[in-house]
């Protein structure tokens, strides 16, 4: 027994098994722990694998598995040689795969996270590209349809063309059953359905404006949502369906009561109109955020084209309001020419009618003055000249006063004597203030100019009015008369704001005023003193007589001159002050002065008496032809009357030394017998003096006479020191034309 022949098989060693098998748990251990570890980083770097919660179980068994392993290198027992075999022939091939697989899962995880990241960015921008292409397309479309709805809306300016297209145009594009709009009324007070899409319901059904849906779609700026069942949503006729989804919208609305043709209206903020869209019934259709934007832009686009349309029509009403009133305008302005004319010419008829039997009625006064009369009669005769004198002057007046509102009167500008203009008023007044025992003086500062460039008939005509309206409301005391060159400092009066002045260096401002001691004016009779036919309620200017018409021409002929006029009086009985200021021209050194018009009231100069004068009268009047004898033969003249303008031409000769015609003849006028004795008498020697005598007082007369080369012109009536102081100074400078 003791020798056995057996064979054992070559084991290994005990002590190598054990160290394979702590080799092969040691390397199982690591591959364990490591796999758990590429694991968790594929979880972490992995979006998209959905069974996260899998992989960490599946990690933290193969860590218990890893750590039981490691646990053995400090658990190594002794076991049979055929346990001992098995276990390091297992061991050895799990460490070897499982260090294979750890060594393939950090080769393999990269490319794996690499393949379903990419799959996953890919999908997810696939389906971020749908969700913005299907986006886009919404928009598209909607602004499709946005741009379609404005167009139709904007094609027409008729209100009711842009509100009916409208509700066509949404129910078309939105596939609504029905769509209604509700206008407010007058009142403001109430909703009015005006405008339906399928018109089942009869426009004009009222709802009142202050239901809370309504004032609910009204503050605010968006389409919302309301119950099928409120008051302007029951608008389909009832039956058994299941009523679809309905939104309001407010349209703004143009306020035009403060309608301007020159400027924008301003929109009300509390004036809309309420849009209502409704849904196909028994549908479960609803309506999208982009349905809602298309409804809320074409809500505006409406209220734009509704203020369009609005001011449209309101501009077509003003402008035809506007043309109405022009024609109207128009008509009047040619009824007011036609009017103005009608009176300028008859004016001028009755002027030139007037003053024929006025001439008569002054010429044979002024003889008659110069008869032997008692006193009774003296005064008579003196009484018919004064009134005559003022009928005379008073038809100056309102012939002017009819040219300078029609604005036919224009300046006759000229250089003239200043210190001549007011020494002749001085003349002129002087007489007629010593029977009322009134002191004038006259006063002209020493830096006046002497000669000046302006009307001097207009001025001394103002001069005249004024200083004459000082004498005529004064019983006693002194008148001062003075005039100086205005200063820059005096030209502008808190009194009179709306004049003016600008000073320039070839004009100067002349400032004339006029001081009496007479009864003085009320300070609220002051403005009514320049309204023509105006008079003071004073008993004494109700007894001073006068038309009311001489300071209201003053104003005007002092207006015309540029300048003002005003009164100063501190109440009545107190006197009063007249002021006015006017604009005059300087001369140059080189002018020459023209000779000085001639006064209505010439004073006597020159001979009294013209023995033997031979003198030629044309005239068809046979009165006027008369009395124009008469004041020639009271003078001495030798005259020869003619009735006819063939006449006069027969009978003219060298002879003649004067020949006084009217112009207005039938047949050959005056101007034509002028012209047809200048071509006579071709030596100016021979010919005789020709002067117009006439009643026209518009200066087409004075230019035709003029021009046809007549020496002179003189206005009618003529009194016997007038016709006296005429032919003095036609026989000394063989010109005089009377200002007109």
């Amino acid at each position: 027994m003791d020798s056995c022949n057996c064979i054992e098989p070559q084991w290994p060693p005990d002590d190598l098994l054990m160290k394979y098998q702590y080799i092969s748990d040691f390397f199982i251990a690591l591959a364990y722990f490591s796999i758990p570890l590429e694991l968790i980083y594929f979880v972490k770097k992995s979006a998209v694998f959905p069974y996260r919660w899998v992989l960490v179980q599946f990690g933290a068994f193969i860590v218990l598995c890893g750590a039981t392993h490691l646990i053995n290198l400090w658990t190594f027992t002794m076991h049979t040689r055929t346990v001992a075999m098995v276990m390091t022939t297992a061991k050895v091939f799990t460490a070897v795969v499982s260090c294979a697989t750890a060594l393939m899962l950090v080769h393999i995880i990269p490319d794996l996270l690499s393949v379903k990241t990419r799959e996953l960015f890919l999908k997810n921008k696939a389906a971020e590209l749908d969700r913005e292409m299907g986006l886009i397309r919404t928009q598209e479309e909607t602004g499709r349809h946005v741009r379609m709805l404005t167009h139709e809306i904007r094609s027409t300016l008729d209100r009711h063309t842009i509100l009916k297209t409208t509700l066509v145009e949404l129910g078309r594009t939105l596939a609504l059953e029905e769509c209604a709009l509700w206008m407010p009324t007058r009142t403001g007070l109430e909703l009015q359905l005006s405008y339906t899409l399928r018109q089942q319901n009869p426009v004009g059904y009222t709802v009142p404006i202050h239901l809370p849906v309504i004032n609910q779609v009204f503050s605010s700026s968006h389409a919302v949502k309301i119950s099928p069942k409120c008051p302007v949503a029951r608008i389909r006729p009832a039956g058994k369906y299941m009523p679809g989804e309905v939104v309001a919208v407010r349209v703004p609305l143009l306020h035009l009561s403060n309608f301007q043709i020159n400027d924008w209206p301003e929109l009300s903020t509390k004036r809309y109109a309420l849009m209502v869209l409704m849904l196909p019934s028994d549908s479960a259709r609803q309506w999208h955020v982009h349905e809602l934007e298309l409804v809320e832009v074409v809500a505006d686009q409406v209220a734009v084209a509704l203020s369009h349309a609005a001011i449209l029509e309101e501009s077509m009403r003003a402008r035809d309001l506007l043309m109405e009133q022009n024609v109207a305008l128009d008509l009047a302005r040619r009824e007011a020419e036609t009017a103005i004319r009608a009176r300028n010419d008859f004016l001028a008829v009755m002027n030139h009618e007037m003053r024929t039997p006025m001439h008569a009625i002054i010429a044979l006064s002024s003889l008659l003055q110069e008869t032997e009369l008692t006193p009774e009669q003296r005064l008579m005769v003196e009484t018919i000249l004064k009134s005559s004198n003022l009928l005379s002057t008073l038809i100056n007046d309102v012939l002017d006063l009819s040219r300078l509102e029609d604005g036919s009167l224009q300046l006759d500008l000229g250089t003239f004597n200043l210190f001549a203009v007011f020494r002749e008023v001085l003349n002129l007044i002087k007489p007629i203030a010593s029977v009322k025992k009134l002191h004038v003086s006259l006063n002209l500062a020493p830096d006046l100019p002497e000669y000046a460039i302006g009307d001097e008939k207009r001025l001394m005509q103002t001069i005249l009015n004024v200083v004459g309206n000082a004498v005529k409301f004064s019983k006693e005391g002194s008148i001062s008369i003075t005039a100086f060159v205005a200063k820059s400092e005096l030209l502008r009066d808190s009194r009179t704001p709306e004049f003016f002045p600008v000073p320039s260096d070839n004009h100067f401002y002349l400032r004339v005023q006029v001081k009496d001691s007479g009864v003085g004016i009320s300070p609220q009779d002051i403005p009514k003193l320049f309204t023509k036919f105006a008079q003071t309620q004073s008993t004494a200017t109700r007894n001073s007589g006068g038309s009311g018409l001489g300071l209201a021409i003053c104003k005007r002929f002092v207006n015309l001159m540029e300048g003002h006029i005003w009164i100063e009086s501190e109440g009545l009985g107190k006197g009063c002050t007249a002021i006015f200021m006017v604009k005059l021209g300087i001369p140059e050194r080189s002018n020459e002065p023209k000779l000085p018009f001639m006064p209505k009231v010439p004073t006597n100069h020159g001979p009294t008496a013209f023995p033997g004068l031979k003198v030629l009268v044309m005239d068809e009047n046979g009165v006027s032809r008369m009395v124009t004898k008469g004041l020639l033969v009271r003078l001495g003249c030798d005259v020869t009357m003619v009735s006819s303008s063939e006449e006069c031409l027969r009978v003219v000769s060298h002879e003649h030394k004067v020949v006084f015609m009217d112009v207005c003849v039938p047949g050959m006028d005056g101007y034509e017998v002028a012209i047809r004795i200048n071509e006579k008498f071709t030596k100016r020697h021979e010919r005789p003096v020709i002067v117009a005598l006439t009643g026209n007082t518009d200066k087409v007369t004075k230019e035709n006479c003029m021009r046809v080369g007549m020496d002179g012109i003189i206005l009618k009536p003529v009194s016997l020191d007038k016709m006296r102081s005429v032919l003095s100074d036609l026989l000394e400078h063989r010109v005089l034309f009377e200002a007109i």
